[in-house]
């Protein structure tokens, strides 16, 4: 049962759009639950030939592999950044509650 379900990690430049982000995938039942980590991570990256430096705010998506396309789509859809992060990490394991519950959500 756990290999049908995913964490994926979203950056965003500011709460705001965090928490826009978040909802709209929970109105669409594209995730059973988004934590925000409200105080900024600092994000060093290179973008187009440059190191770059930002204060972001990280969405921990929880979710399940039949949701992974339609979800991406959305977070695409509303972030503001050209080419945000998507990174999907599998659930090896998890509290057989949780999973139906995020199962259930999705």
């Amino acid at each position: 049962m756990p290999s049908q379900f995913r964490l994926v990690l979203v950056t965003c430049p500011n709460l705001p759009e965090a928490r826009k982000i978040s909802r709209s995938l929970l109105q669409k039942h594209l995730a059973a639950c988004v934590n925000i980590h409200t105080a900024p991570v600092e994000s060093i990256y290179r973008w187009k030939g440059k190191i770059e430096t930002a204060r972001e705010h990280l969405l921990l998506i929880k979710t399940t592999t039949r949701r992974l396309k339609s979800l991406e789509k959305e977070v695409l859809r509303l972030h503001s950044y050209e080419a945000p992060e998507f990174l999907v990490l599998p659930i090896s394991s998890g509290s057989q509650a949780y999973l139906h519950w995020l199962s259930e959500q999705t």
